[in-house]
């Protein structure tokens, strides 16, 4: 049997990583700069998160959603007080896709409606619903069509509001930071605008938090900050370090109903103890205060690249433009200079995603490389 061939592939087989490196299987060292789609947030193989998860793996790792399980308890409890949003509630699942599915099923549930407002060049995620709000034809099939999504610019808030007058919207989905599409934001007036309009028209606000969420922007959701209150907040990618976990919190104000959602995997004990952990982490590093240090430093570097067109993004969800398109740059720093770095659909954007444990020394690693590589 062959593998199904959907993906191009670098010519990397990584068989080990630690912190912010991996290592190929003929021993040679990469800094990590990308955290495999911003996945990776307290590190590779950090000490307490494989702690944890092989303590759990011994006891019990799966059991169904049919039976109490304290660590999802817990997992919420400590989601709530780092996130400071304890008074919303946790639904666990396995994926930024399959959050963005919850996210939009509750939305319509409580309204009644079907259609959904999404932003141009939004990504979230590959499946049924959440690839028909992601504006990309060619990962959409026929039958995602039959979804009622009307796609706007990131910014016009005066369609916002003549579409949601129309009285059929159940949701707004939107990144605060567009992360596939290239760091694209809009101002503090557009979303709380929008969120303005929602709350007034009974429609919910979804911040899709997959990529931008677990303090990879500084704050613990890039939606904090602004003045708005989501209805639902979608989360994956950095709360289980690179095991599969992810979830929704709802707004206070909806109330659930059994059988309203359901999951085989999500929240199982292993799921919880990996998320767990990278709680226990990023609270006891304080891993957001280093973020925006690092952060600082890092636009702080950006100045010495006159090819640098524009620096994008906060935190270490970070975006450099360039006047040409980087797939080049990108072979050369991972072939030459055996850094991991993303790309966008700006084919001139420059994707930086790293574990956010990443120090300065690791930052002007990649600028000297990147010097190098200019001259």
């Amino acid at each position: 049997m062959k593998l199904f061939d959907v993906y191009p592939l670098y010519n990397i087989t990584p068989v080990k990583a630690k912190d912010v490196y991996v290592y190929d299987d003929a021993g040679t060292q990469y800094l990590d700069l990308y955290g495999g789609h911003a996945v990776i947030s307290i590190g590779h193989a950090q000490e307490h998160y494989v702690q944890k998860i092989q303590e759990q793996v011994a006891t019990l790792g799966f059991y169904s959603n049919a039976i109490q399980n304290p660590l999802q308890v817990e997992l919420a409890e400590k989601l709530g007080a780092l996130s400071g949003c304890d008074d919303y509630n946790l639904f666990l699942c396995n994926s930024g896709a399959e959050a963005n599915e919850n996210a939009l099923k509750v939305a319509s549930f409580k309204t009644g409606n079907a259609r959904v407002i999404a932003f141009k060049n939004a990504f979230h995620g590959r499946t049924s619903a959440a690839v028909a709000t992601t504006d990309n034809p060619k990962i959409n099939a026929p039958i995602n069509a039959q979804q009622k999504v009307t796609f706007l610019e990131l910014g016009d808030l005066e369609a916002v509001k003549t579409e949601l007058e129309k009285g059929d919207v159940c949701a707004v989905i939107l990144e605060f930071i567009q992360g596939v599409g290239g760091l694209d934001e809009g101002t503090a007036e557009f979303y709380e605008g929008v969120d303005k309009l929602c709350k007034a028209n009974g429609v919910f606000l979804i911040a899709d938090e997959v990529q931008s969420g677990y303090g990879r922007t500084g704050k613990f959701f890039a939606f904090q900050t602004y003045n708005v209150t989501p209805d639902v907040i979608s989360m994956a990618k950095g709360m289980g370090n690179g095991f599969p976990i992810g979830g929704i919190l709802t707004h206070p104000s909806i109330e659930a109903s059994h059988g309203m959602l359901g999951t085989t995997f999500g929240g199982n004990h292993l799921a919880c103890a990996a998320g767990i952990a990278v709680l226990d982490v990023l609270k006891s590093e304080n891993l957001m205060q280093h973020v925006d240090e690092i952060s600082a430093y890092f636009k702080e570097k950006v100045a010495e690249i006159p090819q640098v067109k524009l620096i994008k993004g906060r935190g270490l969800m970070l975006g450099m433009e360039f006047d040409f398109e980087v797939a080049e740059l990108r072979k050369k720093l991972i072939y030459d200079h055996h850094i991991f770095t993303g790309s966008a659909n700006n084919k001139k954007l420059l994707r930086i995603l790293p574990p956010l444990t990443v120090q300065k020394e690791h930052i002007d690693t990649f600028f000297n490389a990147l010097k190098t590589i200019l001259s």
